[in-house]
């Protein structure tokens, strides 16, 4: 069965990129094919845009015209120029208030910005993070002065076991005043309340592509994929996605993301 896909949204982690944090050569071939069909490939990631821009080349985005959504949708940048389309940041007392229940509970914060990731402090989930995103952390002399000039998003580290009932509490202090999810088990983020990776790729879609919504297909595996997977139209769960997320997609991959399941996908669907 061929499925309509004007746009393809796709996460990074667990989902286009392996284990391994590359983009094979199949999946860059077939990503080239579904391109020249007529299909916008986006990129929509938790990473800031120095965290994607080497995947973003390496499939070819930096010579088209296309768009990254960045910071789980609290900021959107076009592929070739880099220039900022529309952005969303936390309200500052929002990010302040949060910072300092962060740092009484004994917990970190961390904050992105070009290739650096402010950290209130360093720990092993400092190194981790670097080692995902390659952003140096850097701890500031007044973080709460940092958090005044404007965060796209708070990303709170910590164990799992720590991060459950943070999570928790921080659904309930900040309800309808910000979006509040684990995007890794170890990586609590605080978002603005109107952003997210679904509201970026809807607004995208409508205003700047003319796409409709039975059109646009997303490749997910996780929470900060949930409201993309739930407003696209063609959504696509990862295999090795949660179970949240491939109860709420229409479609599956039957590949998982170390075996080219976007490329497998789109070569039986899309092509």
């Amino acid at each position: 069965m061929k499925i309509p896909a004007d746009i393809i949204a796709m996460d990074l982690d667990d989902t286009l990129l392996r284990h391994d944090l590359t983009i094979s050569d199949r999946t860059v071939d077939t990503l080239r094919r579904v391109s020249e069909a007529g299909s916008t490939i986006l990129l929509a990631s938790g990473r800031a845009p120095e965290a994607m821009s080497a995947y973003s080349a390496r499939i070819g985005l930096d010579r088209m015209k296309s768009y990254l959504i960045t910071n789980n949708g609290s900021q959107v940048i076009t592929s070739d120029t880099r220039e900022t389309v529309f952005e969303h940041f936390l309200p500052v007392d929002v990010a302040i208030e949060a910072f300092r229940l962060v740092i009484d509970a004994g917990l970190s914060c961390h904050i992105y910005e070009n290739d650096i990731n402010y950290v209130s402090k360093e720990t092993e989930f400092s190194d981790r993070d670097y080692q995902l995103s390659g952003l140096k952390p850097v701890i500031p002399e007044d973080y709460e002065a940092l958090l005044r000039k404007g965060a796209y998003k708070l990303v709170i580290p910590g164990h799992p076991d720590y991060i459950v009932p943070v999570e928790a509490e921080f659904k309930v202090i900040f309800e309808g005043r910000a979006n509040v999810f684990v995007s890794k088990p170890y990586f609590l983020e605080l978002l603005p309340l109107n952003a997210g990776k679904g509201e970026a790729l809807r607004e995208l879609a409508e205003k700047y592509l003319g796409a409709a919504q039975d059109r646009v297909m997303a490749f997910g595996d996780s929470m900060n994929d949930e409201s993309m997977i739930a407003w696209a139209g063609q959504s696509v769960a990862m295999c090795n996605g949660r179970p949240e997320i491939l109860k709420l997609a229409k479609h599956r991959t039957y590949l998982s993301n170390d075996e080219d399941g976007i490329a497998d996908f789109l070569e039986k669907h899309v092509l």
